[in-house]
């Protein structure tokens, strides 16, 4: 008799069994992923995550202005993001899902970002 691959418990059933139930299948599968390296998707995904969770903190009323170093010190990185929007001045807006930002410096030197949230209008 075979043993259950997760929980090592004698299986009972037909031939070639591998788990003794649900439970010890989930877990066994589980447990090899989370060894796994992460994947350039998966590391990507996680960006743009993180980056949507800030710029959504920091802009609460649908547009803010922000200094750079502030969301970046948060983990903010602006080398991936899912769409753009291109406004009537031809200026680029990134957007990570939902939350955007436009990049500019200020008349001191300082980097800041203009923060947006999708508008209907921009869907055209």
């Amino acid at each position: 008799m075979d043993n259950c691959l997760n929980c090592g418990k004698e299986l009972e059933g037909r031939a070639g069994k591998k788990f003794c139930n649900t439970y010890c299948k989930s877990n066994y599968h589980y447990e090899r992923s989370k060894g796994k390296e992460s994947t350039l998707f998966k590391t990507i995904d996680k960006q743009l995550k993180l980056n949507r969770r800030v710029l959504k903190n920091y802009n609460r009323s649908g547009k803010a202005t922000v200094r750079a170093e502030e969301l970046f010190k948060y983990g903010f990185e602006p080398k991936y993001f899912t769409h753009y929007w291109r406004n009537s001045k031809k200026q680029v807006h990134f957007f990570y899902y939902e939350f955007g930002f436009i990049s500019f410096t200020d008349e001191t030197g300082n980097r800041k970002f203009t923060l947006v949230k999708w508008q209907d209008y921009m869907d055209n």
